[in-house]
């Protein structure tokens, strides 16, 4: 009688590979990538810079700030009011402490927007500010 039992296809054990560990491979790797990762912070409009000599790249910047050719202030892809600038500036600041703010101001921008974006800068507490400029060589 047991070996009736035994030729039953239905009560056959099927071997397969287990996926399990492979899956939980991926999952940490999916997850180490996602904390390593860093995003590209973007001003939210495209502005003509100056030229400069001097210019240096800056790493740590995590607030950028746009004047464009009409002296709009654009930061984060929103269109600031001068009043409110200060404000938004202190938020991002306390997000990210050891960072800077660089400043990208269109060549055509006038240099009353450049003030009244480093004075908001100032009044926000942000001892790091840096204005982004074009390498000439």
């Amino acid at each position: 009688m047991s070996d009736a039992l035994s030729d039953d296809p239905t009560t056959e054990d099927e071997t397969g590979i287990d996926l399990t560990p492979m899956l939980d491979v991926v999952f940490i790797m999916l997850i180490f990538f996602i904390v390593t990762a860093t995003f590209v912070k973007e001003a939210g409009v495209d502005v003509q810079r100056p030229e400069a000599t001097t210019a240096e790249r800056q790493d740590l910047a995590n607030i950028l700030i746009a004047i464009t050719p009409e002296d709009d202030v654009w930061i984060d892809g929103n269109r600031i009011d001068e009043r409110d600038m200060a404000t938004v500036i202190k938020r991002l600041h306390a997000e990210n402490p050891q960072g800077s703010v660089v400043v990208q101001a269109d060549r055509a921008s006038t240099h009353k927007t450049l003030k009244v974006v480093l004075d908001a800068v100032q009044k926000a507490g942000v001892p790091q500010v840096a204005v982004a400029a074009e390498d000439e060589t």
